[in-house]
């Protein structure tokens, strides 16, 4: 089963090129420029080293993978401004090249491929039961896991789409991290107030139905959906290539949280793209200790704050690599 091989994977996990990260840093030290201008890029361009497994890391090959299913909550519950079948309709604006997604792509120089793994085929209604079978979950993190298997890339985004998955992401969090679910809902496509009411509904009936449970790996089968499970054996599937990622928004983070629950070491090769506008969000970034790269209080999903982040990882990396060190360009004194 996929999911023995998931739980094997977090239990031996790669590990970056320290040498190179390293000679790396060592570089970025005495680059010329002011020690310590670009700190934060070149911290970037150290992890790239590292994943990448070389002292001249680069983002020649970016790719994004974006996961769409359909989700039970969102049928029954009333928790979106958006019906259900703008998923179907998404999915085949990405698959057509006609998504923003796409023309971030586009601009930087990225591919971007779409998996349905659930559009049309909604999970179950986390508020009453199990969003999906042993058997469902297992196929959903084997779509994952071989979606990274069969892409060339040495930059992997990982992005989603399913109308009502802030709910999903609100519900995964609220139960691996505590506090009142209020804490980790928000507004996500835009619900007025009746809709936000039935989303936070949702969210507390989700979360007193699994507070006995305390494997985060069940969490995710228990109130999460066929993406985020997705989009869980994706991003660990791109760390036994030593592939490093970019995580997208509070969707894709909190189908990371599992996994980091799991070991706290399971997404050093992942940094952030972006802080989305979702407050919990910013709270599970908290909680993970990780830093973002943009700050736009975007809200989009798709990948696409990720996506907007390549360039910027593009640039760190060719900031150590191709610009000359004091000694390189004044030679020896």
């Amino acid at each position: 089963m996929t999911i023995d091989w998931l739980r094997t994977s977090l239990s031996t996990l790669t590990k970056p090129d320290v040498s190179a990260q390293k000679l790396v840093q060592e570089r970025a030290d005495t680059i010329l420029r002011p020690a310590g201008a670009l700190r934060e890029l070149d911290d970037v361009a150290v992890w790239m080293s590292g994943w990448q497994q070389t002292t001249s890391p680069r983002v020649s090959r970016p790719a994004a993978l974006v996961f769409a299913a359909d989700h039970g909550v969102a049928v029954t519950g009333g928790v979106s401004a958006y019906p259900t079948d703008v998923t179907a309709a998404m999915l085949k604006a990405y698959q057509s090249g006609k998504s923003t997604l796409s023309a971030f792509a586009k601009i930087a120089g990225a591919s971007v491929h779409a998996i349905d793994v659930g559009v049309g085929l909604p999970t179950n209604d986390i508020q009453v039961e199990a969003a999906m079978s042993h058997e469902q979950f297992d196929e959903a993190i084997s779509a994952g896991r071989k979606a990274v298997d069969d892409i060339d890339a040495d930059l992997l985004v990982i992005g989603e789409m399913g109308i009502g998955n802030t709910t999903i992401a609100a519900a995964i969090t609220a139960a691996l991290l505590g506090d009142k679910p209020s804490a980790w809902v928000g507004r996500g496509t835009g619900v007025d107030d009746d809709g936000y009411t039935r989303k936070l509904t949702a969210v507390e009936k989700a979360v007193a139905r699994v507070t006995q449970i305390n494997d985060p790996l069940e969490i995710l089968r228990q109130v999460g959906g066929a993406e985020l499970a997705a989009m869980s054996g994706a991003i660990i599937a791109a760390r036994m290539r030593h592939l490093p990622v970019l995580i997208d928004g509070y969707v894709v983070t909190a189908a990371a949280l599992p996994l980091f629950q799991v070991d706290k070491s399971a997404l050093d090769h992942c940094w952030v793209g972006h802080c989305s506008a979702e407050p919990g969000h910013r709270k599970v970034l908290k909680h993970l200790q990780k830093p973002h790269l943009l700050d736009l209080n975007m809200r989009l999903g798709e990948g696409s704050g990720a996506m907007a982040a390549v360039p910027l990882v593009a640039m760190a990396c060719a900031g150590v690599v191709d610009v000359p060190t004091f000694g390189e360009w004044f030679g020896p004194q």
